[in-house]
């Protein structure tokens, strides 16, 4: 048998061919979507409430509040049970059934269910092309008598235009909810976003940037409506056995909150991390024909839980799973949020009057592709790799 030369034509020939076809892949150690786990530190500060025996609700949930309200510029924030339980304790005060609430028809389902759990309407608006958000023109188009909230998602990581937002809202008295579920530590000019809105809510689902497992916080800046949410967290409880309005069982444990304290201390760092890592593909997506990066919309600074790839329409002789499948194959893991715009889920179907052409349009051109922390410079060198080879195979 003759063996090939390493820089022959054949073996050439065999590194274009794509893995998904037969070829060689650009690694043969596979990247990861997420770092998701837990940092030594992290354990240890849960081991340490573990050993207390106080694992309820106490004082390291109220200095996990404390301290993210200052990290987000909020003037109080509350620990809950997770992110979907946040927005249900935001709607629950700010709006009442049969109100009419604007929301994105591009973003994870809670932002609408919970909408639907307070007895209230969601109202879907389409996607900004670019940047994803919530596309504000459309959202004033569908104001009517009823409309009393907007609930914008910074989704991704990157910030609406809370200016223009905010705008809107004044203009129609509207409430205003912001879901920062992917958003932690994100900026508007130069502030948190925690201090925009009636109230912010965020998620620490372990694959969040900052995650105890589970868990959730709900930022204010009006103490009556921290108040409200605070009575709706735990059955309205304002004494031992005295309950005062009808609430949930929503909060966290200590155990969740240290390891909230723990992951506060590297928050800063592993967002810069991913903000490098971000400015490093976004260089090399630029070289690459019918990728485009995600935009981030000016005023905003991006944190990127998610790094969201758009395939321009009609640039490549595949659809987006294919594309994704010979990533895989090549060695980079991805993962696609979402398969479906929010009017394509059966369980709005009885809400669903139109259907936004560009979020529906999203649905199936959209794919995520590593950004966490752990990424070295390698691995973002071989993600670009890859998609440049995949790209070269599936060009249109």
């Amino acid at each position: 048998m003759t063996t090939l030369a390493p820089g022959s034509p054949a073996r050439r020939t065999d590194r274009a061919t794509l893995a998904l076809h037969g070829g060689q892949p650009v690694t043969t150690s596979k990247i990861p979507f997420v770092a998701a786990g837990l940092a030594p530190e992290d354990i240890d500060a849960a081991t340490a409430v573990l050993r207390s025996g106080m694992l309820r609700q106490g004082k390291k949930s109220d200095e996990f509040e404390k301290r993210f309200a200052a990290m987000t510029d909020a003037a109080l924030a509350l620990t809950c049970a997770n992110g979907t339980c946040a927005l249900q304790l935001a709607y629950e005060p700010l709006t009442n059934p049969g109100d009419e609430v604007l929301v994105p028809a591009w973003s994870y389902i809670a932002t609408a269910s919970m909408v639907v759990a307070r007895g209230a309407t969601p109202v879907f608006c389409d996607a900004d092309p670019t940047t994803y958000q919530i596309d504000l023109a459309d959202a004033e188009r569908r104001i009517t008598p009823r409309t009393t909230a907007i609930a914008p998602t910074h989704l991704y990581g990157g910030p609406v235009d809370i200016d223009a937002v905010q705008r809107l809202a004044a203009k129609h008295h509207l409430r205003v909810v912001y879901d920062a579920a992917q958003a932690h530590l994100a900026r508007w000019k130069g502030r948190g976003i925690g201090a925009f809105g009636d109230a912010v809510t965020y998620s620490f689902y372990a694959t969040k940037n900052i995650s105890t497992g589970e868990g959730g916080m709900v930022t204010v800046n009006d103490p009556g409506l921290a108040r409200q949410i605070g009575l709706l967290r735990s059955h309205g409880e304002t004494g031992k056995y005295l309950h005062e309005h009808i609430g949930f069982n929503y909060r966290m444990t200590d155990v969740e909150a240290a390891i909230g304290l723990s992951q506060l201390d590297r928050a800063e760092a592993i967002t810069k991390a991913r903000q490098a890592n971000a400015a490093a593909l976004d260089r090399l997506i630029a070289q690459i024909p019918g990728l485009a990066a995600p935009a981030v919309t000016p005023g905003g600074e991006h944190v990127y839980h998610q790094y969201a790839v758009r395939m321009e329409a009609g640039a490549f002789a595949c659809d987006r799973d294919t594309f994704i499948r010979a990533l895989d194959a090549e060695g980079v893991s991805c993962a696609v949020h979402y398969p479906r715009a929010l009017t394509q889920q059966p369980a709005f179907n009885r809400f669903i009057t139109d259907h936004p052409p560009v979020a529906e349009r999203l649905a199936g051109c959209l794919f995520c592709i590593p950004v966490h922390q752990r990424l070295t410079a390698a691995d973002i060198t071989t993600i670009g790799e890859a998609l440049a080879k995949v790209a070269a195979a599936f060009h249109a």
